[in-house]
């Protein structure tokens, strides 16, 4: 009786894989074949969103298919963001989101219901948004010293508004405070909107903003920017001083927005994505966003990764250093 040789074995063997995953393999090559759900876990008309709409619409006429973002807002990123977590991961449910969501999330509430490093896979950071300190009363608060003087006059008095809980508003606060020890009370809003509308009536002192969302009232005169959070100044307020400038050492702080996909996502779909968003960022983009106070941050899905593990773990220094119990 002959016995088939061994190598028959492998052989076949290797024919069924080879015809399982051709499937799978010509889905990727083909990848996009039908149109993109991008999730934006923040109401329509904010920074993320425009970031969002304006790099996912060059991907779009790259890949030759819609991206269509969907704003799942509320509950400071616990509705939208899970999911996505919770999405196929074959490249047709996307995620663009802001640094807090992944990072600072972790140490403000008790549970999440998704896990920001464990249930997605970073494709690319997509841009940088300096934080500035915008007062309505300039006269008041001209400077750092001068805010500083009014905090230490009257403990817990002064008031700061925050898009919420956990926001990069309320972290750059903590992170002032902390260095500081300057002790001022807590206003958060559903949002970046009514946080800023409330610093403009006067209802509260100031804001730690995302510089393209205090833009336009710095422009027009209606708030003041007593100081950036950032390393060095920026082109658009080349007059407003950073925070190491005004006297205050390690208050740095960048409302990152970066674009994510489901773990598990196949690396050739992840690759042919993080290549389309790169180039969407280049150019009159570049230009656009840069009108609007954000720069433009490219990197490997390795970088925003790192990125995220550190800024967990100096988030949560933070909101210990500030005496905050996780909600």
């Amino acid at each position: 009786m002959s016995h088939p040789h061994p190598c028959s074995f492998f052989a076949l063997a290797w024919a069924l894989c080879a015809a399982a995953l051709a499937p799978q393999a010509l889905a990727q090559a083909g990848y996009p074949e039908r149109p993109v759900k991008v999730i934006v876990a923040l109401p329509a008309g904010g920074s993320a969103d425009m970031i969002a709409r304006m790099v996912t619409q060059k991907m779009a006429a790259d890949l030759g298919q819609p991206f269509v973002v969907d704003n799942k807002a509320g509950a400071s990123g616990q509705i939208g963001t899970p999911l996505v977590a919770k999405a196929a991961p074959d490249g047709y449910t996307l995620m663009v989101s802001p640094a807090s969501f992944l990072t600072t999330n972790k140490s403000i509430f008790k549970t999440l219901p998704y896990d920001p490093q464990a249930d997605f896979v970073p494709i690319t950071k997509l841009v940088n948004q300096p934080m500035v300190l915008v007062v309505k009363d300039a006269q008041k608060f001209p400077d750092v010293a001068a805010v500083l003087a009014g905090a230490r006059a009257a403990p817990g008095r002064l008031t700061y508004a925050s898009s919420g809980d956990g926001s990069p508003q309320h972290l750059a606060a903590l992170m002032f405070s902390t260095r500081t020890g300057a002790r001022m009370l807590h206003v958060p809003y559903k949002g970046g909107a009514p946080a800023i509308n409330d610093t403009l009536s006067g209802q509260v002192d100031m804001l730690f903003a995302v510089l393209p969302e205090a833009l336009p009232h710095i422009q027009s005169g209606k708030l003041h920017p007593v100081a950036l959070m950032g390393p060095k100044r920026s082109p658009l307020l080349p007059g407003v001083p950073t925070m190491a400038e005004s006297g205050v050492a390690q208050v740095e702080l960048s409302a990152w927005v970066g674009l994510l996909a489901p773990a598990g996502t196949p690396q050739p779909i992840l690759d042919k994505l993080q290549r389309a968003a790169h180039a969407a960022l280049a150019g009159d983009t570049a230009t656009r966003l840069a009108a609007n106070g954000m720069e433009v941050a490219p990197g490997t899905g390795e970088q925003l990764k790192d990125s995220i593990a550190q800024e967990i773990r100096v988030h949560s220094e933070l909101v210990k250093a500030a005496g905050l119990t996780p909600q």
